[in-house]
């Protein structure tokens, strides 16, 4: 399940202040004889396939099994859930796939246009039986279940097959906005206008669609990052440089016929109302207080974007199926006003943690300085216009160390947690506020040629004991900076084991690399090279591994660039040189760790609901017998409230009934602080005991590693 998840979050991620590349619920029906291979189309095949041979950074070869493969992969993309196709379909194809590569080099598509027609005879055959099947009553005492997530089941070998899997996906359909309250008029209404808007928005595709559908299957066939903008999405996205585009700041991906959060970004209006988080499901967006709440389960991904985007100030109300409900569960409307995300949203924040220790000789608790950094961020169009005090993130830190430091902290945190990373030049800088010099980060590229990156200035700003939580949202940028202060011994790492996301892209316009102009060929992001920690390990795909880690019941395996068909591997170069501080202690310190975490209430509730989560990503099928779904959801909500709850009256905080009908906004907020400040408070409990413990030794306190 994850891997489908984390493999179309790859290829269709997206973020609120971005434009889909097209798509309204006013585009006109493309007929079936428009949707056949053009000249243009075959031309930039040829561009794509030199480009990726001569530039992109793992050897490409197209030969039959790769071929074989795109062919499978872009199946899987037009019916993740394999609720369309039969199981012929997909032979008669794969059994030609062998010439396919033969095709490709001469930038022949007529196989992949081939292969979409037939979907989308296959799509209006599906839904119109699952049309019929809203005009028969349903019967939820049946021991029934229904397999939601059908990646790894086979292929349906004839209509009957297909069709009992339709029968039930109806029933779960109908069932899931039963246990919503909605009544039976409602709910078939509602089915109706989803079943009919699958079928509207694929007979919107147009000929450039349907190619960059194919070319992003075969580009991901040789690795994930690397996907083609076709000359529309090319352009929108110019827009969406220039303009100023407000959203509900959060990034989305398309899973099966879902669109998902996968992270909501700092500053925005998702992540402050506090009842966003990864995961959830978006299935309706509805305008203003009391506009049409649409249904868009189903909806093309770009469709769902450009209906929660809109002006600053106004409102947007979503409907969401948070992820600890599960498949099918309970849904939540939240009201979001839009805004614009602007730098100043992300910038560095800082506190003070007062924690005792175990040193029952100190006079008084130790004085511990967070510095929250949700993005490596610089204001490059500032820069370039002269600007000598335009935002930087290694400018914020600095500044907030300096008045850390006035408060005469003792010992500081650096809170990297859900930071995706962001510009390496702030993620070099802000490593050498610790270190005096050295190289800070190793950039190989597809010729095998090494880069350093080096700290641009010889000092020092903090020289104390320092220390860097992470989590398995931790990326690029973070994991160059993490993983250089481990490097070098300067602080500890605490957390998750970070993303894994090692690679380095660029964005490369195919005109290029054709004569004459005006060639409109689209353009492909490229991955190019690899970052290697000083050490001489990547941080691709392993990332950094904590000092301290965390534990919350999750499988790491299943989240990041792990879960990712066809990523680079992690990989070794030669070290480069680089000083090496004092270290010790850590096996005390993670043993304390353990210790406090076991009695800790806020640790207890994160391990709920991270055991709770993993089980239902293990789930694929569910039961389809209206009591036994009512009792499970019960169950996992149970589960959740009562450890949050526990939580919080142990911190002396009433809990906010989220599904009241007027939620106190304000305190929901105030107390997603308190649960989101769990982690860093155990991280600063660990080094006030790493200080006194150097202290008691008399070692420097800069030393904090074995």
């Amino acid at each position: 399940m994850t891997r489908n998840v984390a493999r179309l979050a790859a290829a269709m991620l997206l973020t609120m202040i971005v434009l889909p590349f097209n798509g309204h619920a006013e585009v006109q029906t493309v007929g079936l004889s428009e949707l056949f291979p053009n000249e243009r189309q075959a031309r930039t095949t040829l561009v794509i396939n030199k480009v990726l041979e001569r530039l992109h950074y793992r050897n490409f070869r197209l030969d039959n099994q790769f071929a074989r493969e795109t062919v499978s992969n872009y199946f899987e993309d037009l019916d993740p859930n394999k609720s369309f196709f039969l199981e012929r379909d997909v032979d008669r194809f794969t059994r030609g796939a062998d010439r396919l590569d033969d095709d490709l080099s001469k930038g022949k598509l007529d196989t992949a246009f081939d292969i979409f027609r037939v979907y989308r005879m296959r799509v209006d055959s599906r839904i119109e039986y699952a049309l019929s099947l809203l005009q028969e009553p349903f019967n939820f005492d049946l021991p029934e279940t229904y397999q939601f997530d059908r990646e790894d089941a086979d292929w349906s070998k004839n209509d009957a097959e297909v069709k009992e899997i339709w029968r039930k996906r109806v029933k779960y359909d109908y069932l899931t906005l039963k246990l919503a309250d909605k009544t039976d008029q409602e709910i078939r209404e509602q089915l109706r206008k989803r079943y009919e808007g699958i079928t509207r928005r694929i007979h919107q595709f147009t000929a450039d669609d349907v190619f960059q559908t194919f070319v992003n299957a075969y580009t991901r066939t040789l690795e994930p990052h690397t996907s083609y903008m076709s000359p529309s999405t090319s352009e929108n996205f110019d827009i969406s440089m220039r303009l100023k585009l407000e959203g509900i700041g959060a990034v989305l991906s398309a899973e099966n016929e879902y669109t998902v959060i996968q992270r909501t970004i700092p500053g925005g209006p998702a992540r402050q109302s506090g009842q966003i988080h990864g995961g959830d499901k978006i299935i309706g967006v509805g305008q203003g207080l009391d506009g049409t709440m649409d249904d868009v389960v189903g909806w093309r991904l770009q469709d769902v974007v450009d209906k929660i985007r809109g002006p600053k100030g106004s409102v947007v109300r979503l409907l969401v199926m948070p992820k600890a409900e599960g498949s099918g569960g309970r849904t939540r409307e939240v009201r979001l006003v839009r805004n614009e995300i602007q730098l100043a949203d992300q910038a560095a924040k800082s506190y003070i943690i007062d924690e005792s220790t175990n040193d029952t000789s100190a006079s008084a608790p130790v004085r511990i300085g967070i510095i929250e950094l949700p993005a490596f961020y610089r204001d490059f169009r500032a820069e370039s216009q002269g600007n000598r005090n335009f935002t930087s993130t290694t400018r914020d830190v600095r500044k907030a160390i300096k008045e850390l430091k006035a408060q005469s902290i003792d010992g500081l945190v650096i809170d990297l947690r859900g930071n995706g990373g962001g510009s390496l030049t702030e993620a070099t800088s802000l490593t050498g506020l610790f270190i005096d010099k050295g190289p800070v980060v190793q950039v190989k590229d597809a010729l095998g040629k090494v880069e350093v990156e080096v700290d641009p200035e010889p000092g020092v700003i903090y020289t104390g004991p320092l220390a860097v939580l992470v989590d398995r949202n931790s990326a690029s940028a973070s994991e160059i900076f993490a993983g250089a202060i481990q490097d070098y011994g300067r602080g500890i790492i605490i957390g998750e084991p970070t993303f894994g996301k090692g690679t380095v892209q660029t964005l490369i316009d195919l005109d290029r690399y054709v004569p004459g102009k005006d060639a409109d060929l689209g353009r492909l992001r490229l991955t190019m090279a690899e970052f290697y920690r000083v050490s001489g390990g990547s941080t691709q795909l392993r990332g950094i591994e904590p000092d301290i880690r965390f534990e919350f019941g999750l499988d790491i395996e299943d989240h990041g660039e792990r879960s990712l068909e066809n990523a680079l591997p992690w990989n070794r170069i030669h070290p480069a040189r680089h000083a090496q501080y004092e270290t010790h202690g850590i096996s005390l310190l993670r043993e304390r760790s353990a210790q406090r975490i076991a009695q800790d209430d806020g640790f207890r509730m994160l391990t709920a609901r991270g055991r709770l989560l993993s089980e239902m990503n293990e789930q694929d099928v569910v039961s389809l017998r209206e009591s036994e779904r009512r009792v499970e959801s019960d169950r996992r909500e149970r589960i959740l409230k009562q450890q949050r709850d526990n939580f919080l009256r142990a911190r002396g905080i009433e809990p906010v009934d989220e599904d009241a009908d007027h939620v106190d906004e304000d305190a929901l907020e105030a107390q997603q602080d308190v649960i989101d400040r769990i982690q860093a408070e155990e991280a600063a409990r660990i080094l006030a005991d790493a200080i006194t413990g150097m202290k008691r030794v008399d070692q420097p306190r800069s030393a904090m590693r074995n």
